[in-house]
């Protein structure tokens, strides 16, 4: 198996030197040369797989003989083994029709875990066998950052800093990521954005001497190993609902803000999985859905939301749906590429939009329809949906056909989002690992968004570790 850039200038690198690459050395993003296309009867066979079994088939179409089977197979236990739940992403039925995939039984509540802990012991593994440190740097809009620091924190020859957006993430998720006391993480809350956090990490990948110099890693779903490790569920959770409903192909309604969990369902539907629509939900900043109904992909006015995690405009994972929307043709995503640098926006014409439409179907839900959502699923199933999966949903609701049957991904523990709750005038209790956060001591600092003071305070983290 061979990856390719996205603008065609890097090609035929292994599994390892992408996961290593992060963020392509001409500005593009990675994808596999050819997707592996699975049989009918494998899929059968896979069907009746442990999720960790799951993961590990996969997995093994990407990573080939780059890592031997049983090494391979000890990682994934390992990352699998932190979870509070057996089957690590269970399938609940809500209604008729409609499942919901709990993606949040990890170390810290969210779907980040899936792809962090695999991620996070991934790069461990890499580090031993070369001798080489590895300085990992990402920005989040909430659920990354702790997942990721949680992911790698007390692993030896590993270092981490994350960027998470001032005072625009749940109290919750900041002290996930700021409770943590430890000399080889660093946190710096940014006076802006995470677009501007997000763009800040893309220059300075970009700046291949500085990446090279410093062995900066990528943990954001830049990263292709986070889209991988995410695939694996959409597989299980189609399995799960077919063993009951006994259906030729299943939706799946996807909160999405940076286009990462949506792309890993479209990749498991290229690879073979039945999927039906590909549902993207989203909130206010609502980019995607534009998109998706009018052919142009513009930012907005960034706006603040119940449902944080989705607060992005810019979507990394968005230039890899565009390389196969045009055909795999690299010299045309940069093209498209630099006239959003340019211009602001990238438009499509009338055959690619229907395309588009084929892939996907999208709503962008509003304040009050979140909250209205999570009241009424509370009040009629007695299941409590975090805002981020009342996004999806109400998408549901809103793209679903009657007869179709739909999974929608629930991404995080509504614990993670006590605000979003407290306003449709319900109570919950934290779980336990969440309530003593409360009483800990946080570190961070509060920097400018620019790069020149990211990397300021990121010498300082190297400076530790050389020492």
């Amino acid at each position: 198996m061979n990856f390719v850039s996205t603008r065609g200038n890097v090609n035929q690198i292994g599994f390892i030197d992408t996961v290593l690459m992060g963020l392509a050395n001409d500005g593009g993003l990675l994808v596999p040369e050819k997707i592996p296309q699975i049989p009918a009867e494998k899929l059968e066979a896979m069907s009746k797989l442990s999720y960790q079994e799951l993961a590990y088939e996969i997995f093994s179409y990407y990573v080939e003989d780059e890592i031997p089977a049983n090494e391979l197979k000890e990682l994934i236990e390992k990352s699998y083994s932190t979870f509070r739940h057996p089957e690590v992403t269970p399938v609940q039925k809500v209604k008729e029709n409609l499942y919901v995939l709990e993606l949040f039984h990890g170390p810290t509540f969210a779907f980040k875990d899936i792809a962090l802990q695999f991620l996070g012991n991934l790069y461990s593994y890499v580090s031993k066998k070369t001798g080489e440190t590895i300085h990992i740097l990402g920005a989040t809009s909430g659920d990354t950052g702790a997942s990721a620091i949680e992911g790698v924190r007390g692993k030896e020859g590993i270092r981490i800093c994350i960027l998470h957006p001032h005072g625009k993430v749940s109290k919750v998720q900041e002290l996930q990521m700021t409770t943590v006391d430890d000399k080889s993480v660093l946190n710096l809350a940014i006076e802006g954005t995470f677009d501007d956090g997000q763009s800040i990490i893309k220059e300075i990948f970009a700046d291949v001497d500085l990446k090279n110099k410093y062995h900066l890693r990528a943990i954001n779903s830049i990263n292709f190993v986070r889209i991988l490790a995410q695939t694996v569920y959409y597989f299980y959770a189609y399995f799960q609902v077919k063993k009951e409903k006994n259906v030729e192909s299943v939706n799946f309604s996807v909160p999405t803000g940076n286009f990462g969990d949506i792309f890993a369902g479209y990749l498991a539907k290229k690879m073979g999985l039945p999927v039906g629509k590909l549902i993207v939900a989203t909130n206010e900043n609502n980019i995607l859905e534009g998109f998706i109904q009018d052919g142009v992909y513009k930012p907005g006015e960034f706006q603040s939301t119940y449902s944080p995690s989705m607060d992005i405009q810019v979507a990394s994972n968005f230039e890899r749906y565009l390389y196969y929307l045009v055909g795999e043709n690299p010299n045309a995503v940069s093209e498209l590429m630099e006239n959003f640098k340019t211009e602001g926006k990238i438009v499509v014409n009338e055959e690619l939009l229907h395309q588009v439409k084929e892939d996907f179907a999208a709503h962008g839900v509003e304040g009050q329809e979140c909250l209205d959502t999570i009241s009424k699923y509370y009040s009629e199933t007695d299941y409590l949906l975090d805002p981020h999966t009342a996004c999806g949903v109400a998408a549901y609701e809103r793209c679903n056909e009657p007869n179709e049957v739909c999974v929608t991904l629930s991404t995080a523990h509504p614990a993670k989002f006590n605000e979003s709750i407290e306003l449709c005038n319900i109570e919950q209790t934290y779980p336990e690992e969440i309530n003593q956060l409360f009483d800990k001591p946080q570190h961070l600092e509060v920097i400018d968004a620019n790069k020149e003071d990211v990397v300021r305070n990121l010498v300082k983290l190297f400076s530790y570790t050389t020492k």
